[in-house]
Formats: C-alpha cells, sequence, structure tokens
C-alpha cells in the first residue's frame, strides 16, 4: 500500500513540476490571457484555432456562455439561439471582468495547456488524498499532509481564475507562484516520510535553524524575482533597452543582493556538514542548482532583459518591428507575432535588425520605382 502510495505522490510531484515550468512559459511568452474567461477559453472547452471562429456570424448556433469578439470587446452569449441575419445585441451580454480582448493563437493554446496540466495535476492529487485516506488508521499524517496538498491545488484553480479576472495582477501572479512551490514542499515532504531509506544528516548544532532560514530566504528570493520580472514587463513599455533600468526600484537591489546571502548561508552549512562526513549527494545538488541559477541571473542582467530568448511578444508596443511606428507585427497589423531572430540575438540587437527591415521595406513602398 505505502508503494502505491508513493507512486501517486511522485505522478502529482511530476505534474504540479509541469504546471509550474509551463506557468514559466506562459509568463515568458506573454500569454497569461489567451484565455481571457475561466475555466473555459473564449467560452469552450476546446479554444478556438482561428479569429474567425471568435467573430459573429449570421445563422449559426450559439449555446450559453460562447464568446465573441465585437469592436475590440468581449461579448458573451447570454442564452442558446440561432442568430439572424443581423447582429442582435439583446442575446450579447458584456464581459466585464476586464476589457482584454485580443486573440493569439499561439498564446491561447500555450494558456490552454498549462490549464490542461494543472487539471492533470488536481486530479493525481485527488488520487493521492483517495489513496492516504486507505491508510488512515496506520498513519494519520499522510492523510492530513494530503488532504493540505488538495486544498492548496483548489486554491490554486480559485487563485488562477482571480489572475485571469484581475487581468494579471502582479501581486496574485506572486502568489499564484508561491502557492505551487509550497505544493511541492509538501509533496516531497511526503515522499521523504514513506521512504524506506531516509537521508543521513549529520547532526549539527542549529543545522534545523539554519536550513529553515535557508528555506524562508529562498522562498522570499523567488517571490522577489516574480516582482523584479513584472517590473521589466511594464519598463518594456519604454522599448529602448537602455531605460529599463534607468531608475530600477529598491525590490531590484534586494532581490540581487539576497542571492549573494542565500550562496553564503548554504556555503557555510555545505562546510559545516562537509566537517561531520560527508556532503549528501541531494545538498550538493542544491548547492550546484543555486549556482546555476545565480550564474543564470547574472547572464541576464547582462546580456539584456528579457533574456534572448524571450522570443514571443506579448503588447503591441513592446514587440519588435512594431514599437516605434504602432504596428506591433510589422506588415501584418497582428499582436503577438513571433520573432525569429530573438531566438538567436539579445533583445536590443534584434530590435535594431528588425527596425531596419522595416524601414527598408517602408522605403521600398514608398518609392517602388527605386
Amino acid at each position: 500500500m505505502k508503494k502505491r502510495f508513493r507512486v501517486f505522490v511522485k505522478g502529482s510531484l511530476v505534474l504540479v513540476y509541469l504546471v509550474i515550468a509551463a506557468g514559466a512559459i506562459v509568463r515568458m511568452t506573454g500569454s497569461g490571457m489567451g484565455c481571457p474567461d475561466w475555466p473555459k477559453c473564449f467560452g469552450y472547452l476546446i479554444p478556438p484555432t482561428e479569429r474567425e471562429q471568435l467573430d459573429w456570424h449570421p445563422h449559426q448556433t450559439y449555446h450559453k456562455g460562447e464568446v465573441i469578439i465585437v469592436e475590440e470587446s468581449l461579448r458573451v452569449a447570454n442564452q442558446d439561439f440561432i442568430s439572424d441575419t443581423n447582429y442582435n445585441p439583446s442575446h450579447w451580454e458584456a464581459y466585464t471582468k476586464h476589457d482584454y480582448a485580443h486573440f493569439d493563437v499561439y498564446h491561447t493554446w500555450i494558456e490552454f495547456i498549462n490549464r490542461l496540466l494543472g487539471a492533470l495535476a488536481g486530479l493525481a492529487t485527488l488520487l493521492l488524498l483517495i489513496s492516504a485516506l486507505l491508510q488512515w488508521s496506520k498513519s494519520k499524517r499522510l492523510t492530513l499532509v494530503a488532504l493540505l496538498i488538495v486544498l492548496g491545488m483548489g486554491f490554486q484553480a480559485w487563485l488562477g481564475k482571480t489572475v485571469v479576472d484581475s487581468n494579471l495582477l502582479p501581486f496574485k501572479i506572486t502568489l499564484h507562484m508561491g502557492m505551487a512551490l509550497l505544493i511541492v514542499a509538501l509533496l516531497i515532504y511526503l515522499l521523504e516520510y514513506t521512504a524506506t531509506k531516509t537521508i543521513q544528516w549529520p547532526k549539527i548544532k542549529g543545522f534545523k535553524t539554519l536550513s529553515l532560514l535557508g528555506f524562508v530566504l529562498t522562498m522570499a528570493q523567488i517571490l522577489m524575482g516574480t516582482q523584479v520580472r513584472q517590473y521589466i514587463d511594464i519598463k518594456m513599455e519604454a522599448f529602448d533597452p537602455s531605460l529599463w533600468l534607468a531608475t530600477p526600484p529598491a525590490i531590484f537591489y534586494l532581490h540581487r543582493s539576497f542571492s549573494l546571502l542565500i550562496l553564503i548561508l548554504y556555503l557555510y552549512l555545505g562546510y559545516k556538514i562537509s566537517q561531520a562526513g560527508a556532503i549528501p549527494k541531494v545538498f550538493q545538488w542544491i548547492l550546484g542548482m543555486l549556482g546555476i541559477s545565480i550564474v543564470t541571473g547574472i547572464f541576464m542582467y547582462y546580456f539584456d532583459f528579457p533574456f534572448s530568448f524571450d522570443a514571443v511578444c506579448s503588447r503591441p508596443p513592446t514587440c519588435a518591428g512594431g514599437g516605434r511606428s504602432g504596428n506591433p507585427s510589422g506588415a501584418t497589423g497582428k499582436t503577438g507575432s513571433v520573432s525569429v531572430c530573438q531566438v538567436f540575438l539579445p533583445y536590443n540587437r534584434c530590435a535594431d535588425l528588425l527596425h531596419w527591415l522595416h524601414g527598408a521595406r517602408d522605403k521600398r513602398r514608398s518609392n517602388p520605382d527605386g
């Protein structure tokens, strides 16, 4: 029974990690509003694949809750009906939770996959709770922790809805991320608690206190990182990368300094552990991942925010090729275009290249004989 329970724990942990990874992709590509409603996506269980599907059409069957875009705003069907020859406003209600009414197929499906993974993770944790309930007589702690995880997943689902309804309010995004990490911590605790062979930590004075301090500081560092990223997203409206960090807020410097504080703390812990015996492999992994995280942050700072793989534009003024002209995608006029060159070049280099290309194109159009 315990072996089956650990399978559910591992499955839930993998799925939650996939949700976090998908959430990072959503954040990086600006796809958070790819589905502007919740739990459906534009009123559909399976989201649309073309913009035309969200236009009003005559003599078409609409179901209550389906969404269309009319004059750059969302309209929701208030009943089941078949449309007439002309658009009838009485069949539709304005979507009032926010005014975001754009469709980009890439953003929509990235966000939809993120939600789908979240639903699968929720189902896995529910199976985990059922398995724990079957062992209630043997270990009440398993059931209580599993219940906390399921409640946490439910809270995450509700929080995800409020994030969309608020049009990606920054502190709600941060809370969303923090809750996901707490769920991961609880799942890892269950793995350790049910393991037949546990990690043997040396008995060091103050080890538990320092470990708890390291955990709290690491959580604070991650949450501050979400706020720094949000600040950069806002500053990207200026388009010129040289202005992004012209007057950074205090949290930017605090986030940068915290990384050194955490590194020193974990190096000290590693030194104390090595004095008492061999350093456990899991702690070596912690130090390695911490070092990679710091090096990544340094590269992101010196090679332009966002990093060069930030390839999908999320706001018209920030998209390479359209920021100065007001056209988010050059010739097409569609938002959310993918700039291939940003996969290979830093943001400012890519922007300069695309501006030059678009300028040459416009000049050629204005003087076709030249």
